[in-house]
Formats: C-alpha cells, sequence, structure tokens
C-alpha cells in the first residue's frame, strides 16, 4: 500500500534503492483470523523496507491506528518516539502484532520501472494468473483460520479481489466483502463532500479511521470489549 506522499516525495530518504522483493501477508502466528484487509502494494518508504503490509507506508499509520483501537492489533512501544518510516522499523527489529486480522496487497512487490521510484501497478500485474493464484492461496489458507471477510482499501485493491473472486467463485461464497477508500490524502479527499473543499486533513483522517473499524467489523471480526472501544 502507498500514498501520493510516499511515491512523490523528493527527500534523500525517499530516493533509497527499492528492494521489490514479496512482501508476504502479516498473519497472527497463533489464533484464528476473522479479516483480511487488502491494499495496494507495498510503498517504497514503508512495507518495501519493512517487510510487512502497510507498516512504514504514510497512509498505513491511519490503517493501524485503527486496528489499534479496535483491539486487532498491537504496536512495539518504541514506535511512540520514532518517525513512521519502513527502514527504521526494519533496523530496529520491529514488527506490528496482529490479533485475529491479516494484512496483505493485490501486489505483493513494490512496482518500479526503474528501481528508485514507484509506480502504479498495471491491470496486467495485478489480474494475471500468477498474482491471482497467489491471492487465492493466502485467502485459501485464512479460510482454514476462520476467515469471514475481506476490507479493500482504494479503487485498486477492490477490484484486483473483484477478479480473484471472480475467478475463484467458492471463496465469494464464503466471504463478506466490504470497501473503503484509500486512506492516501488523495483517497481521503475522494469521500469528502465537494472533493474535500474546505475540510481539514485530519477531519478526514478520523473519518476513515471510525470507517475502518466498521468496515472490519462488517466483515466480520468480533466486537471490541469495552476497553478497546473508540
Amino acid at each position: 500500500m502507498t500514498n501520493s506522499s510516499d511515491a512523490g516525495a523528493t527527500t534523500p530518504r525517499a530516493q533509497a534503492r527499492i528492494r521489490g522483493i514479496s512482501v508476504p501477508m502479516l498473519v497472527p502466528e497463533t489464533g484464528p483470523v476473522h479479516v483480511l484487509l487488502v491494499g495496494e502494494a507495498p510503498g517504497p518508504r514503508g512495507a518495501d523496507k519493512s517487510g510487512y503490509p502497510f507498516f512504514g507506508d504514510g497512509a498505513g499509520q491511519h490503517l493501524y491506528t485503527a486496528l489499534v483501537r479496535l483491539g486487532a492489533m498491537s504496536l512495539p512501544d518504541a514506535l511512540r518516539s520514532m518517525p513512521w518510516d519502513g527502514g527504521r522499523f526494519a533496523a530496529a527489529g520491529l514488527r506490528p502484532e496482529p490479533h485475529g486480522v491479516a494484512l496483505g496487497n493485490a501486489l505483493d512487490r513494490c512496482p518500479t520501472d526503474n528501481g528508485m521510484t514507484f509506480r502504479t501497478p498495471t491491470r496486467a500485474e495485478l489480474e494475471n494468473d500468477l498474482n491471482l493464484a497467489r491471492l487465492h492461496a493466502d485467502i485459501s489458507k485464512l479460510l482454514k483460520r476462520d476467515l469471514r471477510g475481506v476490507v479493500t482499501l482504494g479503487k485498486v485493491a477492490t477490484r484486483t479481489i473483484e477478479a480473484c473472486l471472480t475467478r475463484y467463485p467458492l471463496l465469494a461464497a464464503s466471504l463478506v466483502c466490504r470497501a473503503l477508500p484509500h486512506p492516501s490524502a488523495q483517497g481521503l479527499l475522494s469521500m469528502a463532500p465537494n472533493r474535500g473543499k474546505g475540510a481539514r486533513l485530519a477531519d478526514l483522517q478520523e473519518a476513515w479511521m471510525q470507517q475502518c473499524q466498521q468496515a472490519v467489523l462488517e466483515a466480520g471480526y468480533p466486537a471490541p470489549s469495552a476497553e478497546h472501544a473508540s
């Protein structure tokens, strides 16, 4: 998953070489997995460096915050004093701990043409036989751990999961699907009235996080205990 600030940043840190290697799903080590959240692709400053979906991506911070509020994610205490940056997380050996949810991407590696800059994944990359088979295998594994639903973040992820479920209709019969706007600035503005004119970005971020929590619950995550209720 990435956002416009991840893809277009011009700071020296953002220009570090993209690894472009597969970033597997983040899955709880034990216990059930009720909901899978799917983004577009690993971002160059986040998941491509940290090795975990959304972890360090600018837009991913809102997702992790929403999941922590729901009781579906634990983050290392060290993050409180660190910039939200995948490379720093990897250097410090930090790992998020999901509870009852799994995180993945429509494309499992950061797309790039030159090894330095992010580009939007193509439909051919997303909907070819190999990638759809990967998504099918991932979802099939989670079904054995009580997967009930999928939440997609952004149009690219939604379209790709729809293509997968069309190719493998037995999966679709078992799952509740919910779609959210992408939590990047562009995605947040798209969900606001009048294309976000006059809206505060912080307010849109908060509204998105509340929508995310609701979508995860609707997709099958158990209602949180009082101590985790927002």
